[in-house]
């Protein structure tokens, strides 16, 4: 009897991971991971599975139309893996707004009102229509789910959801909502697993990766996070500026003449690290760079990181814990070290050698506040967030 399989898709803006599941009774567990880049042509999806990694050079194009790219998938993943019996599909998706609190089975209506929330998320929301639209054409009536990165952040007060701004505009939808909620769910059940002690405590969790927000925790709920209104808000990012003075928005937009789309493209992809260093976004890239500039990108990154955990102990009353995660967070100990170097204030001391080793738990004994490094899974989220939906259905 062929086995059940769930597919996930992680659409980023340029990017989308492609996560294979076997069903069983004890959850989803994971086949193998896909990767496809859509900066680079011609396209290559790269898989992990376990110990082995392969690369598959695909003859489809980028292009609005994903049914190609995903036939294409499809039939590579049959070709190398037993996939058994495809059951569902599950997507994450951006922007939830205040209609959706948590996932759901995709229909038209559901459909229609992700895609009315285009607006809220420019960048992200048309690539995972895309994919839901794409898996609708090469699989019909294989049964689709969404898993939203604003709902975990629906349990935030709305004093803290709100501007200041007139209340109409507030109702109206614009608020602080808050994203990377997928990989939030995802470490606040694996610090419950990893350390119950801590996990019910006053937590702040780094996601820094290209994208990068924080997000302050209590009793495993979100309480208050980095990223407002849209993925531009926070800290600063691998080409995003992080929270900025809305006059200079006005100077560029009245005094340098720059367009909305021109302001758009500059905001979202010429500032954070590349814009300060004018050398890279990848951090990687500047912690090897003898240039100042590059260094001043760093230190920029690593004082607005430490100045918004403790905006967000302010939110808790308080911090007991710091975990670190996403793609810098996971693998980069000068990035965390220049952090935590400037929350001594807090009570927070680094085990210098446990961090350089990137050890699970890398504050010092005597720490007063403790430091862990956790590598987050928002295909795990979406895989148990999908069978929950079918199960329910």
């Amino acid at each position: 009897m062929s086995r059940k399989t769930l597919l996930t898709f992680n659409a980023g803006s340029s990017t989308v991971k492609i996560g294979l599941f076997a069903l069983g009774s004890d959850g989803p567990a994971r086949i193998a991971r896909g990767v496809i880049d859509f900066r680079h042509t011609p396209l290559t999806l790269h898989v992990d599975a376990g110990e082995t990694s392969l690369d598959f050079t695909l003859d489809s194009q980028p292009q609005a139309d994903l049914s190609g790219i995903l036939a294409e998938t499809f039939a590579t993943f049959s070709r190398h893996f037993d996939i058994g019996k495809v059951a569902a599909a599950g997507h994450r998706v951006v922007h939830g707004g205040d209609r959706f609190d948590g996932a759901v089975r995709l229909d038209a209506d559901s459909i229609a009102a992700i895609e009315a929330l285009t607006v809220l998320a420019p960048l992200h929301q048309p690539q995972s229509l895309r994919l839901i639209h794409a898996v609708e054409r090469v699989r019909p009536g294989l049964p689709q789910t969404a898993s939203f990165d604003t709902a975990f952040h629906r349990t935030n007060d709305t004093l803290l959801r709100r501007f200041a701004i007139p209340r109409a505009l507030y109702d109206s939808g614009i608020k602080r909502y808050g994203f990377h909620g997928l990989s939030y769910k995802f470490i606040a059940g694996e610090l419950a697993r990893v350390a119950p002690e801590n996990a019910g405590g006053r937590v702040v969790v780094a996601h820094l990766g290209s994208g990068a927000s924080l997000c302050g925790l209590h009793d495993g709920r979100s309480r208050d996070t980095s990223m407002g209104f849209s993925t531009l808000d926070g800290i600063p990012m691998a080409t995003r500026c992080g929270t900025i003075d809305p006059g200079v928005l006005l100077h560029l937009l009245m005094r340098e003449q720059q367009t909305p789309a021109a302001l758009e493209d500059f905001l979202y992809h010429k500032c954070g690290l590349l814009g300060v260093s004018g050398i890279s976004a990848d951090s990687r890239d500047l912690l090897e760079s003898d240039a100042l500039a590059a260094k001043e990108a760093i230190d920029l990154f690593t004082f607005r990181v430490a100045g918004e955990i403790a905006r967000l102990a302010a939110t808790l009353g308080g911090l007991d814990t710091l975990v670190f995660t996403a793609g810098v967070g996971e693998n980069q100990p000068k990035i965390r070290a220049g952090v935590c170097d400037r929350l001594g204030w807090l009570g927070l001391c680094l085990d210098h050698a446990a961090n350089a080793a990137n050890t699970t738990l890398i504050s010092d004994p005597a720490s007063r506040i403790a430091a862990f490094v956790i590598a987050t899974d928002e295909e795990q989220v979406i895989a148990e967030e999908a069978v929950a939906m079918l199960e329910t259905s």
